[in-house]
């Protein structure tokens, strides 16, 4: 049956899986590093006000992905039992639940955006109206985007990974149309500046559910999101079931989020440049952040639909694959930061001290990468077989750690150590979420 991760070869299909996953997290980089190129020609400080701003759209990641993988986990495990009827009422429950919690976080962005961009204290006007207007737009239209996340969850949950990919393409041409015209205002367009980045990216969001939404109507193959019902009520069963797994992995996300927030107003201490760097070198960064993370949605669902079959001995010999995959693609962008930093600097920066930053950035940030790629497939796996409580620990433990880290470090390396902070504990975190996976694997099949 089509979308049955049980049976076949397993390397095929985690590759045929994975690799619209991962293309469809390039394309996300894209719109990022799309976005960041063109507003770096208005300057670092309009790329500080929309780093601020890009940071409520971040935090609103983490409460989405509630939906998303509390979805995802359970459609999976139905669909590995055979249960296609529970997998269906948990695919509408999950995005009645992501249409809600989006439209709540909205109305809380618009009525306290202005205390929620004071949080970062940013001196230079620009930056701070640059920060605000990000945020009123982006996040005031932020429901597409956890609409966007849940039901990408649930179609890769049936092993269709093809079908949020075209969608992503589709909203990624939009997004590289609409910036340079928004953004710019060439011949007889407007300027809009940052706002029209914003608009450009709640646009290609809209347009990448919309095409979503259209292929569950139009695909002749089964699927569970066929017949969902918006407005109906919520089972509680099915609701909890959810939150059972949603919940520590949006606890996990938002805590991310929010000890970035705090890292971020450290650093905003050292000039506008310095946020701007942090901010696009987060983008640049999610070259390999986005792919790992893709493959670990794959190997989520993988896991997922395996273990809900009791096929524990795929589960490991998936996990292997994918920790080698992974592991290579971070070892060669860890070089490519390395060796390449002022290359890359060059494209988004043009002014001196700020491409000075940067490259100091992309050195050190360069260390860690292959350990954030095993972290991310990691936690993927872990959260297939439901142990996302687990993962949130260990997350938040060790992420927290960057703030006592980066206020020791900054006393003696400046700006280089919060940076350091950053490497250090992914580091940490890539060694034990590996060594975790193994030790449950053991007790399991022991």
């Amino acid at each position: 049956m089509e979308g049955n991760l049980t049976k076949g070869p397993i390397m095929k299909t985690l590759v045929k899986l994975a690799v619209p996953i991962m293309a469809s997290s390039f394309l996300g980089t894209l719109y990022n590093i799309t976005d960041m190129a063109w507003i770096g020609l208005l300057g670092s400080k309009a790329v500080a006000g929309v780093g601020v701003g890009g940071m409520f759209t971040w935090l609103s990641q983490g409460l989405a992905s509630m939906a998303r993988m509390g979805g995802q986990v359970q459609v999976a495990q139905c669909i590995g039992r055979g249960d296609r009827k529970k997998a269906h009422g948990f695919a509408q429950a999950a995005v009645q639940l992501a249409a809600v919690m989006g439209i709540m976080y909205a109305v809380i962005c618009l009525v306290f955006a202005e205390q929620m961009v004071g949080f970062f204290q940013l001196e230079d006007a620009e930056a701070h109206a640059a920060a605000l207007a990000y945020t009123k737009i982006a996040c005031g239209l932020i429901v597409f985007s956890f609409l966007t996340l849940t039901l990408t969850g649930l179609y890769t949950a049936q092993g269709d990974s093809k079908t949020p990919f075209i969608a992503n393409l589709i909203g990624l041409v939009m997004n590289m149309i609409l910036d340079p015209v928004l953004i710019l205002g060439p011949g007889p367009f407007p300027k809009f500046g940052v706002a029209g980045a914003a608009v450009a990216t709640v646009t290609a969001q809209a347009i990448v559910m919309s095409v979503m939404v259209v292929g569950i109507a139009v695909q002749k193959k089964e699927n569970v999101l066929k017949g969902i019902r918006l407005f109906a009520k919520i089972p509680s069963e099915l609701l909890r079931g959810i939150c059972r797994i949603g919940i520590p992995t949006a606890l996990q996300g938002m805590a991310y989020c929010g000890i970035s927030m705090i890292l971020t107003r450290m650093v905003s201490g050292y000039g506008a440049e310095a946020v701007a760097t942090q901010r696009v070198g987060g983008q640049i960064e999610s070259i390999s952040w986005n792919t790992a993370d893709g493959f670990a949605a794959a190997l989520n669902a993988f896991v997922a639909q395996n273990y809900g079959a009791g096929e524990k001995e795929r589960v490991r010999k998936g996990y292997h694959v994918s920790l080698w995959t992974v592991g290579l693609w971070g070892i060669l962008v860890s070089a490519i930061f390395i060796c390449f930093p002022g290359a890359i600097a060059d494209v988004f920066f043009h002014e001196p001290k700020a491409v000075e930053i940067a490259i100091g950035y992309l050195v050190i940030i360069g260390f860690g990468e292959a350990f954030m790629c095993v972290e991310l497939t990691t936690i993927g796996a872990l959260s297939g077989l439901g142990r996302t409580r687990l993962c949130s620990v260990i997350s938040v433990a060790f992420t927290s750690a960057r703030i006592p880290l980066a206020v020791i470090l900054s006393e003696s390396m400046g700006l280089h150590g919060i940076w350091w902070a950053l490497t250090s504990t992914s580091v940490v975190k890539g060694i034990i979420f590996t060594c975790t996976f193994f030790w449950i694997m053991r007790k399991k099949t022991s």
